[in-house]
């Protein structure tokens, strides 16, 4: 068995995060998560959201430590990890109900930010729910200094990536058919963005 990758933020925010979730994935019944890095998450939320099919995914070098996740945890509710690159042309997962994405917009460069969305609007279900963890700017302003240093390391690593503005994506999402429904404040100036997939 692969060995379990660890990350502390994760330890750190599941409650807070899981709090959200609670009411925004009440009436769901599927969740696709995009990006599910250590697999810590996956593990955390399905096991405290049992009504739910969780289906973790993420790039293939990724999955072999959030499978070690899943296998140890044997829950009845969740899948296996599936390959997902945002950017492919065909996302080959089910389609779902839900969609949550933790930490993802900021370390991708805008066009993949832009396939993220368009490829959540084909795969939620009209009515279906889609929530994302994470720093954003407001206005073009960082909500404080530390996420401030935090977009201006994530530019010197790689020009392309960074905090996303909370209106730039909210006007990406609408452009998709996904229509905003709430902001959530949650510790280390992160923020739960909710929106909801027209024609539900």
């Amino acid at each position: 068995m692969s060995a379990k990758p660890w990350s502390e933020a994760c330890g750190r925010n599941c409650e807070p995060i899981l709090a959200v979730l609670r009411v925004a994935f009440s009436n769901a019944t599927r969740v696709l998560e995009i990006g599910s890095g250590t697999g810590q998450h996956a593990v955390f939320f399905a096991d405290a959201l049992p009504h739910l099919v969780w289906q973790p995914s993420d790039r293939p070098e990724h999955l072999p430590g959030i499978a070690a996740w899943c296998d140890e945890a044997g829950l009845p509710n969740l899948r296996a990890p599936l390959a997902l690159d945002v950017n492919a042309a065909d996302w080959l997962v089910p389609a779902c109900d839900a969609v949550f994405s933790a930490n993802t917009l900021h370390i991708m460069a805008w066009l993949s930010v832009e396939n993220f969305f368009r490829g959540v609007a084909r795969m939620l279900t009209p009515g279906g729910v889609l929530t994302v963890y994470g720093p954003f700017s407001y206005g073009g302003q960082h909500t404080a200094e530390s996420n401030a240093r935090f977009d201006a390391f994530l530019r010197a690593r790689d020009p392309l990536s960074g905090v996303r503005d909370f209106d730039a994506v909210c006007a990406l999402a609408h452009s998709h058919g996904l229509e905003f429904c709430e902001d959530h404040a949650l510790p280390a100036n992160n923020r739960v963005l909710t929106w909801r997939r027209s024609g539900g």
